[in-house]
This record gives structure tokens, C-alpha cells and sequence, in this order.
């Protein structure tokens, strides 16, 4: 993450930051009210360090959002570095799960941050979408997914995910989803 004038953060207010964002993710996630400053105070840091980095709830949100959506999206290149396409394919779609898991949490706050006159658009899923691409791209390119398929059909295809309520025991009934998804993927494909 960079500051706004783009100057890299030095690496203690990395991490003073990147601790704000996965503080705040939690206590969010659990009660969208949480004051700032019981975030600040569980994330180990003081106000003025907090408001430096979030100078509003409505920043704080947002960059959760943007954060959270990133790691998954930089996530798919790095699987593909360690993992058969597939293997990297299947991984991604758990993480892309516990973000789904994530984002309906912080449904209500994101929805108070974005609602206000003025404020900003929630951001849009660009980087998921390119991540998923570069994904089917690897797997149908190794012969283990059926060819032609976009971002936006494995899109459609795991919507389900949205409609799993994040506070149950929400992993078994995920992790069905994905792998009836996956074989659905794989029906058609050049290897089996």
C-alpha cells in the first residue's frame, strides 16, 4: 500500500497499517458500529496513527474492501508459480470464498460508506476478474478445463457463494460449491 502522494510507507507504517486493515476487517465484519477507536486501540496503534492512515470510517472500509479484493487477485499468480493450473485454480476459488465470506460481513458497512451524498463508488471487481482469467487461461492453455470460458461465466457460475450466510459453518457448504463448480469446469476438457 502507498501513501497518497505515492512516496512508499516505511516498513513499521506497513505494517501499522496492513494490522489496521486485518483488525478492522474483523471487528467490522462482526459489528459494522465498531468505533474507530476500538479498532485503533486493538490494532496496537494510537489515534493519531490511525487517522493519518483512515481519516474517516468511510476510507477505512473502502481500502478494506480494496485490500481484501487484492490479495485474492494477486494470489492467483502466485499459485500458478507453485501449483499445477488446476491445483492454483481450486486454491484461488478458497480464497476467492473467504473474501466472498468477508465482503458479506462488511456488507452493511460498505453499504453506509458508499450510501452518503458524496461519497465515493464502491470499487469495482476488475482485479478479481483478471486474476480469474488468468487463471482459466493457464488451465485451458494445460488442457484441464473445457476451452473457451470467461472471467465473467466462472463468475456466474460460483455466485452461490454470495448466498451463503458468512456467519454459519459456511467452509463445508462452500467448499461443496467450488468443487461441484470445478467439475463443472473440467467436463469437456481436452486431458480426461
Amino acid at each position: 500500500m502507498q501513501q497518497k502522494n505515492d512516496a512508499p510507507l516505511r516498513s513499521d507504517a506497513q505494517r501499522n497499517r496492513e494490522r489496521i486493515l486485518e483488525v478492522a476487517l474483523a471487528e467490522l465484519t462482526r459489528c459494522p458500529q465498531t468505533p474507530l477507536s476500538t479498532i485503533a486501540k486493538k490494532a496496537g496503534v494510537g489515534q493519531g496513527t490511525f487517522y493519518r492512515n483512515f481519516p474517516h470510517r468511510e476510507a477505512l472500509v473502502l481500502e478494506i474492501y480494496r485490500y481484501e479484493m487484492q490479495q485474492v487477485a494477486d494470489s492467483a499468480a502466485q499459485l500458478l508459480k507453485s501449483r499445477e493450473p488446476d491445483r492454483a485454480l481450486r486454491e484461488w476459488m478458497d480464497h476467492l470464498a473467504r473474501f466472498a465470506m468477508a465482503k458479506a460481513g462488511l456488507a452493511d458497512a460498505i453499504r453506509q460508506a458508499t450510501s452518503a451524498p458524496g461519497s465515493p463508488a464502491k470499487p469495482g471487481h476488475t482485479p478479481v476478474l483478471s486474476a480469474a482469467e488468468l487463471l482459466l487461461r493457464a488451465n485451458e492453455e494445460a488442457g484441464t478445463i473445457r476451452p473457451g470460458l470467461t472471467a465473467d461465466d466462472f463468475l456466474l457460475a460460483i455466485a452461490g457463494l454470495w448466498q451463503i450466510d458468512p456467519r454459519g459453518d459456511w467452509e463445508p457448504t462452500a467448499t461443496r460449491l467450488l468443487d461441484l463448480v470445478m467439475d463443472g469446469l473440467r467436463a469437456g476438457a481436452r486431458e480426461g
